[in-house]
């Protein structure tokens, strides 16, 4: 039985994090030619070790234009084409009042999830497949406003503009562009940002998030995959310019 991306070649940024590898397992039993972006060596290798599929990996900073070029460059050479984009990378930067948050952080932030996101789609889509997709990892974040998170909630609204943007432009060519918003998910990530609002909440986060969310409970990481899969494939090839909420009905 075919499986939903045969033959399709995928490029995934944030390759070797939590959502990135679940999605790589996932994109790799349906058949993808997988090309794995991250800026952790060692990370990218266990994850491509594990994947019974054609998979190559590049180490970049996504928010470099250069190495941007690079790592479509190479998707090219190595599989002769590019059909799926899952721009993925991402970071938190930190919780502070806004007299005291680090200007470094802000950019950093934006670089990472703005930037980044932009220049993937600036050097990949020129070179898509018709019939092709981009999906874009945003946040229930994007919904919402947070005291002290200004750096990752001004960059997860950001995404929502550039993936609209995109979605006009590129859909002369039969080229979808979406954005996939989860809600707080049981992964290291998520770990780290939930430290840092518990001092600013004053409690803890992760049961203060439990108790936002209409399910109760933390996502998975292939709960999400499985949602980038339906993105990325050809099972919604009449949903673009969306935002997919996967946040247990936090954003409702």
């Amino acid at each position: 039985m075919a499986g939903a991306l045969d033959g399709k070649t995928c490029i995934i940024t944030g390759g070797a994090g939590s959502l990135g590898a679940a999605t790589a397992r996932l994109f790799a039993t349906e058949g993808a030619r997988l090309m794995l972006v991250d800026r952790d060596r060692a990370a990218l290798d266990a994850v491509a070790a594990e994947l019974n599929a054609e998979v190559a990996t590049c180490v970049a900073d996504v928010s470099d234009a250069g190495q941007t070029a690079a790592y479509v460059a190479a998707t090219l050479e190595r599989f002769g084409g590019l059909d799926v984009l899952f721009s993925n990378a991402g970071n938190f930067g930190t919780v502070a009042p806004i007299a005291e948050y680090p200007d470094e952080d802000f950019d950093a932030v934006l670089g990472v999830h703005v930037r980044g996101a932009y220049l993937a789609c600036k050097h990949a889509a020129p070179h898509m497949a018709r019939g092709g997709s981009i999906v874009i990892t945003s946040s229930v974040a994007a919904t919402r406003g947070d005291a002290g998170v200004y750096g990752y909630i001004t960059a997860k609204h950001a995404q929502i503009g550039l993936m609209r943007c995109l979605a006009k432009e590129l859909a002369p060519r039969g080229i979808r562009v979406n954005t996939i918003h989860p809600g707080p998910i049981d992964n290291g990530f998520q770990a780290n940002v939930e430290a840092g609002l518990s001092v600013e909440l004053g409690r803890d986060a992760t049961a203060f998030f439990d108790e936002l969310i209409p399910l109760h409970r933390h996502g998975r990481p292939d709960e999400v995959a499985r949602s980038v899969l339906y993105l990325a494939s050809d099972q919604s090839s009449y949903t673009t310019g969306a935002m997919l909420m996967v946040d247990g009905g936090m954003s409702t």
